[in-house]
């Protein structure tokens, strides 16, 4: 049985979404990882576990799940046994002002939110009718763009005053430990130096790290890693140059973390943004 491969969704003129669609989840399984963007997940078919920073719990069709930036997650099949789903990721500076416009900040600045699981079927059925929208190559693009702001803002609206719980509050060598991480990313960082920045010891450094980051401080770089190789691709820069420039040497090892992480191979992820190049260049 041939096990139909997953197809990304992405427009250049609608840089701020991007649409997965599995039709079956029995392949796909994900280590542990995060998003810089906002995510929002419908189980159209089967049922799968869903692990959310230190929660774990079991989502079926009709089930919406939702994924603040930097959360880290997993979503699997449980026991093999067949399960799909559609998946939009939301640009975070996005999100953010259109939250703004709907007087749900203070200010516009990311604040995350506590609701991780929506099972009311209008939110369900509406993310299906958004999806089969964007996928519609004969739809127009304003009709796109306002069913995306339209369904969001609905969602947004819903879920707004639902309580968050966070652990303790970080601390400040964590964070600047964090920032420095980002900013050198492609570099190898030994955990003896990342002790030398925070004064911890390793073993200390490696439990407070993932007590508030939901992955060793090794795991959080190499997400970081695979996030750039994600950027690369969708630029349609080739596979050898995506993994040099998140700083893998070695391509099949960036491979086979791509395929761990994102559970798809880097040609599959790239092909999507090559061929909605194409299309785009078409309708001009």
């Amino acid at each position: 049985m041939v096990i139909p491969k997953p197809v990304f969704w992405r427009d250049s003129r609608m840089p701020y979404v991007e649409l997965r669609k599995v039709a079956d989840g029995r392949q796909v399984c994900y280590a542990p990882h995060s998003h810089t963007q906002w995510s929002i997940g419908a189980i159209t078919e089967g049922q799968s576990t869903f692990c959310y920073r230190q929660d774990r719990c079991q989502v079926g069709a009709g089930d919406l799940v939702l994924i603040n930036p930097d959360w880290v997650h997993a979503c699997n099949p449980i026991d093999n046994q067949p399960w799909a789903y559609l998946m939009l990721y939301i640009d975070t500076q996005w999100l953010t002002a259109l939250r703004y416009r709907l007087g749900l900040l203070k200010a516009p600045e990311w604040e995350d939110i506590g609701t991780a699981i929506i099972s009311e079927r209008r939110f369900y059925l509406g993310y299906c009718d958004l999806a089969a929208c964007l996928l519609n190559s004969q739809e127009s693009l304003a009709v796109k763009q306002a069913m995306i702001s339209e369904y969001l803002a609905d969602v947004m609206l819903s879920v707004e005053d639902e309580p968050l719980l966070l652990p303790d509050k970080m601390p400040g060598v964590l964070r600047e430990l964090a920032d420095y991480l980002d900013e050198n990313a492609i570099k190898e960082i030994t955990i003896e130096e990342m002790c030398l920045r925070c004064g911890y010891s390793a073993g200390h450094l490696i439990r407070t790290f993932k007590l508030h980051f939901n992955l060793t401080p090794h795991a959080y770089q190499v997400n970081r890693r695979i996030q750039q190789g994600q950027r690369e691709l969708k630029q349609g820069r080739s596979i050898v140059d995506a993994a040099l420039s998140a700083g893998f040497t070695d391509q099949p090892h960036f491979q086979r973390t791509f395929k761990r992480m994102i559970a798809a191979t880097p040609n599959e992820y790239r092909q999507s943004s090559v061929k909605e190049k194409i299309d785009t260049a078409a309708h001009k």
